[in-house]
């Protein structure tokens, strides 16, 4: 699959409505919108899975259009190695553990030690296993 092209402000809208459907379709009833939080210099023509860090908020709105800023995440893409790795963490709380999303999902703690998932957690490691399915995907073609 080629890359998508990026738009006129350089943001690749394709890869932001994908990474947005995918954050629907695993927070159900939470509806998503996609914010660029930063992304290396190297890539600010547009996106590509394995050319460097990108950092988004995934917005939050519930079924009534109302923000819901306490489930806004932090998704940080990233390559290591030959392989896509990501991590997912909420943005108002840094009590809550983090997701890192490689080739297993590792819940983290705000030290870096591993930690159990917290109760909500299913949600957020389908989300991780999806965008890092579809990413990664995405560049093995």
């Amino acid at each position: 699959m080629p890359s998508p092209e990026p738009d006129s402000r350089g943001a690749n809208t394709d890869w932001i409505r994908l990474i947005a459907a995918a954050a629907d379709l695993c927070r159900k009833p939470l509806r998503h919108g996609v914010v660029m939080v930063s992304q290396d210099l190297e890539t600010a023509s547009g996106w590509d899975p394995q050319a460097g860090e990108l950092t988004l908020r995934l917005e939050a709105r519930d079924g009534e259009g109302q923000r819901c800023p306490a489930e806004d995440l932090e998704l940080e893409i990233y390559p290591s190695g030959g392989d896509l790795n990501l991590t997912l963490a909420w943005c108002l709380d840094e009590r809550r553990p983090m997701l890192w999303q490689g080739r297993h999902p590792v819940w983290m703690d705000g030290a870096g030690s591993r930690c159990s998932a917290p109760a909500d957690g299913a949600a957020i490691e389908a989300l991780g296993r999806r965008l890092r399915a579809l990413l990664a995907g995405a560049t093995d073609s």
